[in-house]
Formats: structure tokens, C-alpha cells, sequence
């Protein structure tokens, strides 16, 4: 029972992190906050997934359905699901990728880099990462919804989740070279274990099974093989430029291999 205490906790520490869920009163109080906590927490972060894909699913089915045979239902429907996963997260991710394309973009300089991502302001690189982004996920879900509502809800669900496990896999793999003195998620990133790591992996299992039982095998595994090779490019662009990564590299990677998964899930569909 304390175990799972303590699970919950970390869970819903990590939905007041990276929602806009309010978690607030008695509840916050009893959750508590610590660095260690917070480090903990990033076990759950695909467990997000599961609220995200389940919302976006929601309001993808209601207009879906809502517009019937109108030829820009699935249009529509793509659309209002990922407004709807942005008001969820605060655009949480999104801002992460505005920031590394300002950055990156911005300057050859690893330095420069670096500081042009902690402006808070947002630029051209960033402005154009963030239209291309959200155009890129809004065609691909209804080039899925065009073949029906199960091909979409599959590939909601498994990107959802599968792009929030794998930017941990640079938390392994990569050192933290943000300002720690500034950074909110210095302790999220400062480590990850491997006991995080599967239960994170965990979280992943269900909704990657669904996929394969609705769609089929081919369907999940180009899905997920679309996003690992999205994480390796991100990876070696940030172990090359930046010589690590910091918050926002991991908001940007989540962006990326979510619009990879549906990329994938597309391409199988062919």
C-alpha cells in the first residue's frame, strides 16, 4: 500500500508538472515536492500520454462523427484534438521546440545556442518550427481519420505515450547543460535509473498492444520505428551542437517523435 502511495504521488506530481490540470489544496499538500520527487516523477511521464491520447482520442471521435460525411471531417477532427492536447499541456512541448529551433537556428555557437533558448521571446525559427509542427500533425491525423476512426485513435494513443518515454532515453544518454540555477527541470533531468526507465517502459506496453490488435503489426512497428529513428537524429543533433541537452531539447524531442509516430502510421497504411 505505501508502495503505491508513493507512485500516485509521483504521479500526480507529474501531472502538476507538465499539464494544466490543477492539482491544488489538500491534494498538492499531500503529494508534497522535492528534486528527488521530481526526479522520480519522470517514470510517469508516458502515464501523461495516457491522459493526452485519451482527451485528443475524444474530441477526434465527437467531431469525426459530429461532421459526419462532410470531406473535411477528418481535417476537422485533427485540428480539434491537437488544440485540444495543447490546452491540456499549456503547449508545454511546443514551447520546447520553439526554443531549439530559435536556438539552434540561430547561432553556429554552442554558447549562443544556449542563450538564445533561455529568451522566453520567440523568433523566426521558432515561429516556423511551431506552424510546421502543428500543420505537419494536423494533415497526417487526418490522412489517418480519411482511412477511419480506428487508424487514428490507434496512432493517438501510441504516439501520445511512446513520444513522452523517449526523450528519457536522453536523459540516460546525455549530460544536462542547462542552467541549473534557472532550469524548473534540472531535477527531471539530472538522472534517470534504470528501475524509472522500465517503469516508464511500462506504461508504453498497453497502448502499443492496442495498436497492433486494431491495426496490426506492420502499422505499430513502422509507427515506432518512424520515432526511434526521430530520437537518434534529435540525439546526435544535441550531442553535436549542444554537447548535451537541457529541458527544452527534451519538449522539442517529444514534438518530433510524436509527428514521427504518425508519419509512420501513415506510411503503413499505403
Amino acid at each position: 500500500m505505501r508502495a503505491a502511495a508513493t507512485g500516485l504521488r509521483h504521479f500526480l506530481l507529474a501531472l502538476q508538472f507538465f499539464t494544466r490540470v490543477p492539482v491544488t489544496g489538500r491534494l498538492a499538500a499531500w503529494i508534497g515536492y522535492s528534486p528527488a520527487m521530481l526526479r522520480a516523477a519522470a517514470a510517469h511521464f508516458p502515464g501523461i500520454g495516457w491522459i493526452a491520447a485519451a482527451l485528443a482520442a475524444a474530441v477526434y471521435a465527437l467531431l469525426h462523427r459530429a461532421l459526419g460525411a462532410n470531406p473535411f471531417a477528418p481535417l476537422a477532427a485533427a485540428v480539434g484534438c491537437t488544440i485540444a492536447t495543447v490546452l491540456l499541456t499549456g503547449g508545454f512541448h511546443e514551447d520546447g521546440l520553439a526554443d531549439v529551433a530559435d536556438g539552434l537556428g540561430g547561432s553556429a555557437s554552442r554558447e549562443r545556442a544556449l542563450e538564445i533558448m533561455k529568451d522566453s521571446r520567440i523568433g523566426a525559427f521558432g515561429a516556423m518550427a511551431l506552424v510546421l509542427a502543428l500543420l505537419a500533425k494536423s494533415v497526417l491525423l487526418a490522412a489517418l481519420g480519411a482511412r477511419g476512426l480506428a487508424p487514428a485513435a490507434a496512432a493517438l494513443g501510441g504516439a501520445h505515450v511512446l513520444s513522452r518515454f523517449l526523450p528519457l532515453l536522453l536523459v540516460r544518454a546525455l549530460p544536462h547543460v542547462g542552467d541549473a540555477a534557472r532550469s524548473k527541470s534540472k531535477p527531471l533531468a539530472d538522472r534517470i535509473g534504470g528501475g524509472a526507465l522500465a517503469v516508464a517502459g511500462a506504461w508504453c506496453l498497453p497502448p502499443l498492444a492496442g495498436a497492433i490488435a486494431w491495426q496490426g503489426a506492420a502499422f505499430a512497428a513502422a509507427a515506432v520505428a518512424a520515432s526511434l529513428l526521430a530520437l537518434a537524429w534529435m540525439g546526435r543533433l544535441f550531442a553535436r551542437r549542444l554537447q548535451g541537452f537541457t529541458g527544452d531539447c527534451l519538449g522539442a524531442t517529444q514534438q518530433v517523435c510524436e509527428i514521427a509516430f504518425y508519419l509512420g502510421a501513415v506510411l503503413a497504411l499505403r
